[in-house]
């Protein structure tokens, strides 16, 4: 006899609620369609669901997102780095509190070396035929940024072997939830013949029909909700095992329409703004940002930065503000609307010489255009840099820290964003010893600066 799976997955939705409508009405209805069928599905969500930059996540801390996946019916999730590393110890430690639905993550310890209390390194689902399915899931390793945040995560090639180690005796196939990326994905199909199907995240890849690799298949629905993604397994019921696999993904824009969705979509929002009206400070004139020349704002981001790292200098880009502040009451959620990045603070140590090479870059005049996509930003263009505890002398040659010539051979401490720490624009920064501080978004900082100052 033969049985068939149905395995629906999403991921990296990244909080873009204008989407989610549909996708939760089409989950829903194909759920009670396969149930009523008699045939086994199974919903799952690959990560980065959450995403801060939406008030309506950032209200709620995360949990509202849950709430949302409870509606849908999602049967399992793994998190991405957006749930694991933009969130503080306690907010991810309780994230999941209410969640109708497992948390499967393999490679995430906390401050005690033991895998969360609201987690499960895998998941063993049986089938009315009796078909035992085993998920197993992993995240992206940034070792840095979860130990300043007190969890502990291994590498996920690691846990992933002993994972599979430990139940690749007990069920018939193996499905791996990943949010590492295409790459990895890819390695893994060719290193672990065990795992049947891998459905994939982190790097937002689109793999309309899934991939084949030897007898791996992968399945990955790209970001924001813009696909979900459906895998069908068909099964031989007498001998238990996969004889056949096949996906597919489903376009948002061909999904049903759902009454009053552009209500839902508008309410989630508002009750966001809602929760982050909490007053900070009341301005007696309002603080422009200009994105192509200096203006007073990112200049005040740049000295706290300074300030808040202790850093011997500081630079960000004024790219970062979507917006000025306007004359009066300040509250969260205004902060949140000009700077919704999920970026940190950081303080990198240079060698003179190192220090002013990397700030002449800064003088490209190239650079204030350049469209940023990734990393955190959740802005448009670069903007024009500024500067604290950075003077010049008549030309970009002659350059001055804390007023005093710059050494080449002593080493500084340069206050900046962590976005510029991953290599994409400064090479140098990637390599060079650093210090991530955390939970503390760009935001927050710019909030106890403006407290300081008004």
């Amino acid at each position: 006899m033969k049985e068939l799976i149905h395995i629906y997955h999403t991921n990296d939705l990244h909080s873009h609620f204008e989407n989610w409508p549909r996708i939760r009405d089409f989950l829903k209805e194909r759920k009670k369609w396969h149930c009523e069928e008699g045939d086994p599905v199974f919903l799952f969500d690959i990560g980065d669901h959450a995403d801060r930059w939406h008030p309506f996540t950032e209200g709620t801390e995360g949990k509202g997102n849950v709430t949302l996946l409870n509606e849908a019916g999602y049967d399992a999730i793994t998190i991405g780095n957006n749930e694991g590393i933009t969130f503080s110890y306690n907010e991810l430690d309780s994230l999941y509190d209410d969640a109708a639905f497992e948390v499967i993550v393999g490679n995430l310890l906390n401050k005690n070396m033991k895998i969360p209390q609201w987690a499960v390194p895998y998941k063993i689902y049986e089938t009315s035929s009796g078909m035992k399915i085993g998920v197993v899931a992993v995240t992206a390793y940034f070792p840095a940024f979860y130990h300043q945040l007190g969890w502990n995560v291994t590498h996920p090639i690691d846990e992933l072997r002993n994972q599979i180690d430990k139940i690749k005796d007990e069920v018939n196939a193996i499905v791996l939830l990943s949010h590492l990326g295409i790459r990895d994905d890819e390695r893994i199909a060719k290193e672990f013949p065990d795992i049947d199907v891998i459905l994939g995240a982190h790097t937002h890849h689109i793999l309309h029909d899934g991939k084949e690799i030897h007898d791996t298949l992968l399945g990955a629905a790209g970001k924001f909700g813009y696909y979900v993604g459906h895998v069908q397994l068909e099964v031989d019921t007498d001998k238990h095992i996969v004889v056949a696999k096949k996906a597919q993904l489903y376009e948002h824009h061909e999904l049903d329409e759902v009454d009053g969705e552009e209500y839902e979509i508008q309410n989630w929002f508002h009750k966001g703004e809602k929760l982050l009206q909490e007053p900070i400070v009341n301005l007696p004139e309002p603080i422009k940002v200009e994105w192509f020349k200096w203006s007073p704002l990112p200049q005040i981001l740049c000295d706290a930065l300074l300030e808040w790292c202790a850093g011997d200098c500081a630079f960000l880009n004024s790219g970062l503000f979507l917006d000025g502040l306007k004359k009066g009451k300040v509250t969260k959620y205004d902060l949140h609307s000009i700077l919704p990045h999920p970026i940190n603070p950081c303080v990198i140590e240079l060698q003179g010489s190192e220090l002013k090479e990397v700030v002449k870059q800064t003088f490209d005049e190239e650079w204030p255009h350049i469209q940023v996509k990734g990393l955190g930003f959740r802005g448009k263009i670069m903007g024009t840099f500024v500067y604290s505890e950075v003077t010049f002398n008549g030309s970009t040659q002659e350059m001055n820290i804390k007023g005093e010539p710059l050494d080449p051979k002593k080493i500084y401490k340069l206050a900046t964003t962590d976005m510029f720490t991953f290599g994409h624009f400064f090479p140098e920064l990637s390599r060079a010893k650093k210090e991530y501080f955390m939970p503390e978004f760009l935001r927050d900082l710019l909030a106890w600066k403006l407290k300081q100052s008004f």
